[in-house]
């Protein structure tokens, strides 16, 4: 049996008392019994899965369905990236690259540098490939500079999360002005518009800030531990730069070609087509990019062999921990949860603008994917929206208030919070207090930018 064939019993307060409940399981569990992450999210998906009465047949399916599809997306990402940044790490490539920013910006803009390059490499990569291939570099100079990891981490994460939320061709943004009949160009430079001035406030700012009061150790997670040798002649920062936009352009490429075929400028059904996105898809991209990467570095066989061993061991346990938080978030969104809340909402009879976001923010807190929090929203209030005889600037901030409302309080149950987290060394109570409270800026910035444009229009 699936959870296709099954039928929720449970009335939207027991739901959202499982969901509470489960959460603070989880946290009581990591934080006060230090049981490991991985195990946590297990037990508590699993107990939660019962909680909901999901049929017994059906909870094994859930949880490793779940499971599966968040490794699915994430494994070969953070393992390709592991050894791409090992590589460079090793050869003397990122200290090269280190040394050129801040010989161009200065030693006080080099987290200004870290988190303007993250907002370009975001604008057409995904969230968490992104974040994979800038936090070597990220890391680097947080070593070369000192002040802690979280000086430059943040704003650049921030960076990656604004584009992902805000702008097309990212997934969640993409689906809602499909949905709401948006122009999609009015949403690109609307997104823009609201993404930069929101990470400068809510990420650069915040995470000079933070950096001040917390100073955190720079992880050897994605280097694969410290430097094994000096180069003489590591590779001039212009051969680094290369090889790190070598996947995102294949990215890009992937993502344009998607967008002209949904504009029917190509024939989606081509072989050629078919090819061609599948070269530029991320584990293609980033698998060319180290093979690339191997060869332009010169490393011989074997001390490449060694570097990938001590590149994927460390960050084997990122992976588990995250394919778990999505394992959790499935199991909640499998239990009806998610529905049950937005089903609340929908009847609340707020102005579509706002009960958009309220929407998808409890949807975000409730099962933890921005992106279905986003896309659901967005079709729970397109029969109002369709209906309302709004202009193309209010239909462009009426997405994007969603959109603001999709990011709200990143927690345990989202598979970044793991990622972020974890990448970046943080335990569990600092990532609350850190990427948490960073998200929710973001999101309550964002709505408010949307509200101004909502207006304006």
């Amino acid at each position: 049996m699936t959870t296709d064939d099954w039928v929720q019993t449970l009335g939207a307060g027991a739901l959202l008392g499982i969901a509470g409940g489960a959460v603070a399981l989880l946290l009581f569990l990591i934080m006060y019994l230090r049981v490991h992450a991985f195990l946590a999210l297990v037990v508590v998906s699993l107990l939660t899965a019962f909680a909901a009465r999901i049929p017994a047949d059906a909870v094994v399916p859930t949880l490793v369905g779940g499971f599966g599809t968040t490794l699915g997306s994430v494994a070969l990402l953070v393992g390709l990236g592991a050894i791409l940044g090992r590589l460079v790490e090793v050869s003397g490539g990122a200290q090269s690259l280190t040394d050129a920013l801040i010989r161009r910006f200065g030693e006080q803009r080099a987290p200004l540098a870290l988190g303007v390059s993250s907002l370009v490499f975001g604008f057409p990569i995904f969230f968490d490939a992104g974040l994979v291939v800038m936090l070597p570099i990220v890391f680097a100079v947080a070593r070369r500079l000192g002040g802690g990891v979280l000086r430059y981490g943040l704003p650049a994460a921030g960076a990656f999360s604004v584009m992902h939320v805000f702008v097309p061709p990212h997934p969640g943004p993409v689906a809602a002005t499909e949905l709401l009949g948006a122009d999609v160009g009015l949403v690109i430079a609307f997104g823009l518009l609201i993404a930069i001035p929101t990470w400068y406030v809510t990420s650069y700012l915040f995470g000079l800030a933070v950096g001040k009061r917390l100073v955190l150790p720079v992880p050897t997670l994605l280097s694969g531990g410290p430097r094994e040798e000096d180069r003489e002649d590591p590779p001039n920062p212009g051969t680094v730069v290369a090889l790190l936009l070598l996947p995102l352009v294949m990215i890009f490429t992937n993502t344009g070609l998607d967008a002209a075929r949904a504009a029917g400028w190509v024939d989606g059904e081509a072989a050629w087509f078919q090819v061609a996105r599948a070269l530029g898809s991320t584990p293609v991209a980033l698998l060319v990019a180290v093979l690339v990467a191997s060869f332009v570095l010169g490393q011989r066989k074997e001390v490449v062999e060694k570097l990938v061993d001590s590149a994927l061991a460390p960050v084997c346990a990122v992976i588990l921990i995250t394919g778990a938080g999505g394992m959790f978030g499935a199991v909640l969104r499998a239990g009806g949860i998610g529905a049950a809340l937005s089903d609340g909402l929908a009847g609340l009879g707020l102005p579509v603008f706002v009960a958009g976001f309220v929407i998808a923010a409890a949807l975000r807190v409730a099962q933890g994917s921005a992106t279905v929090a986003l896309t659901t929203a967005a079709g729970l209030v397109q029969p109002v929206v369709q209906t309302g005889g709004f202009s193309a600037v209010e239909l462009a901030a009426i997405v994007l208030a969603l959109a603001a409302g999709s990011v709200i309080a990143s927690h345990v149950n989202d598979s970044g919070f793991w990622l972020v987290g974890n990448l970046m060394g943080m335990d569990v109570r600092t990532t609350l207090l850190t990427w948490t409270v960073m998200e929710t800026s973001i999101s309550l910035m964002g709505f408010g930018l949307a509200g101004v444009l909502f207006l304006l229009g």
